[in-house]
């Protein structure tokens, strides 16, 4: 026997993954806290229309609270963990009312504020809203058509006086005149509130010129 000997391994070398399978196993771990965020936490959102001007303008990109209206279990009506209910002048994402029973693929999300909440009287005279009886104007609505249509012609600047059901609100756009909204088709019942509109991450002004097509000055500021 030689005055050195070999000394035995006590340990076992670790095997190293091929890198195809460290970077799946890192994408679907990815994937996952994606879809929980998304599902639970929060959601982003871009606006497509005029009717939230000028609070929001085309080409804002936003950030949707989804939690503090509860938890909704996918696929299901239920909510948990809620911390509050909708309130007037909340921000809400929803899915629109007139999609129920179309695909997945087909249904819309629209974006409008809460004006009525369950069991408010809803009324509107000439473009002017009151709420259980009393005028209730905020500093984000705006008008940008002078007319007034009749009442005959439709429900745009005279409707209601109208009751909102139970865990239902009524909605409206702040561009008032040219808002799709709860004069139109109704309520949105509080199973269809996806959450609440909270920051605008992103601006994109698609018909600017290339050097002012970023909106920076509207990027991290609050939706009020």
């Amino acid at each position: 026997m030689g005055l050195f000997t070999k000394k035995k391994k006590t340990f076992v070398e670790e095997v190293k993954k091929p890198w195809y399978r460290e970077w799946s196993e890192a994408l679907i771990v990815a994937v996952v806290l994606a879809l929980i965020i998304r599902t639970f936490l929060f959601q982003a959102f871009k606006i497509p229309s005029g009717s939230m001007l000028d609070t929001l303008l085309i080409g804002d990109h936003l950030l949707v609270n989804k939690f503090i209206y509860g938890t909704q279990i996918p696929f299901t009506d239920q909510t948990y963990l809620k911390i509050r209910d909708p309130e007037r002048g909340d921000v809400i994402v929803f899915e629109f009312p007139d999609d129920e029973g179309k695909s997945f693929f087909q249904r819309r999300d629209f974006i409008k504020r809460v004006i009525g909440t369950p069991g408010d009287l809803i009324e509107i005279k000439a473009k002017k809203v009151y709420v259980n009886g009393k005028p209730y104007s905020i500093p984000q609505q705006v008008h940008k058509d002078a007319q007034v249509v009749p009442e005959v012609a439709g429900p745009r600047d005279f409707a209601g006086p109208i009751k909102v059901p139970q865990d239902s609100y009524f909605v409206m756009g702040d561009n008032r005149d040219y808002s799709f909204d709860s004069r139109f088709w109704g309520f949105v019942h509080k199973s269809k509130i996806k959450g609440l509109a909270f920051i605008k991450y992103w601006s994109w002004d698609a018909k600017a010129d290339l050097l002012e097509k970023v909106r920076w000055n509207r990027i991290g500021r609050t939706i009020n």
